[in-house]
């Protein structure tokens, strides 16, 4: 079945990647091949790629441990029936994240399960990545559609300054802009208004949260530096204060 030509499946399996802080994820039981399914917290690396805090006394780590082949399912939880929401199913290998990834996959994470911070240091807790291999996207009728990796995550090529400069911009944001955070929030996204707060910045856009509700504000145009993105928040902070 073929999309209808205003739809954007790309863009929503991006948005649903980035705003999903829960999902089903699908592993191999060990020894009999069976497929076993738990609930577990995500967060997204800048890709949009997920993250997993598991403990190895977990039977789905256990099962990765032996066969890293995994299904993940991320649904928007459409109020009534949840079948007329849009969801995915995202297929690909859970790796161990590497050293060079340690640090940026831990702020990530805490940064939308703060509540994690009581366990990540336990030895038998470890961060995963899923690397994406393709994913099927359900959308309502005539639209459903198998995307490949590069139609829903984030190009990172070019963009190594401002991935190191994204931690001091969350940082500096939610310590001294939150006023600008909430105006990003109701003026731009037509949210509830709250106590929104940064939880990551990327080429693309940047991701807010506040309680249970996760929004995501999409940049105009692409960045890839710390200088960029400053000069593209003070933009944005220019337009939300002109609809205040």
């Amino acid at each position: 079945m073929q999309p209808t030509p205003d739809f954007d499946p790309g863009k929503l399996a991006k948005s649903l990647l980035r705003r999903c802080r829960q999902g089903a994820l699908a592993t191999l039981m060990t020894g009999s091949g069976d497929p076993y399914c738990s609930l577990v917290n995500l967060a997204a690396y800048p890709d949009g790629s997920p993250i997993l805090l598991i403990s190895r006394l977990a039977i789905h780590t256990k099962n990765i441990l032996a066969d890293s082949r995994v299904s993940l399912m991320l649904d928007e939880r459409a109020p009534g029936d949840p079948l007329e929401g849009a969801r995915i199913m995202l297929s690909g290998r859970a790796e161990m994240a590497g050293e060079g990834e340690t640090e940026i996959v831990r702020r990530r994470y805490l940064a939308v399960h703060p509540s994690a911070e009581d366990f990540v240091s336990f030895k038998d807790f470890s961060f995963f990545r899923i690397i994406p291999a393709g994913t099927h996207l359900v959308a309502g009728f005539g639209r459903i559609v198998d995307l490949k990796p590069e139609r829903f995550l984030t190009d990172l090529v070019g963009a190594e300054d401002l991935l190191d400069a994204e931690a001091g911009a969350v940082t500096h944001m939610n310590e001294d802009h939150r006023d600008t955070m909430n105006l990003y929030a109701t003026k731009l996204l037509g949210a509830a208004e709250g106590d929104w707060r940064c939880t990551g910045c990327d080429p693309e856009g940047i991701d807010m949260q506040w309680d249970q509700s996760v929004v995501r504000l999409e940049f105009p145009e692409r960045v890839t530096s710390g200088t960029e993105l400053r000069k593209m928040l003070v933009r944005l902070a220019g337009e939300a204060r002109a609809k205040a």
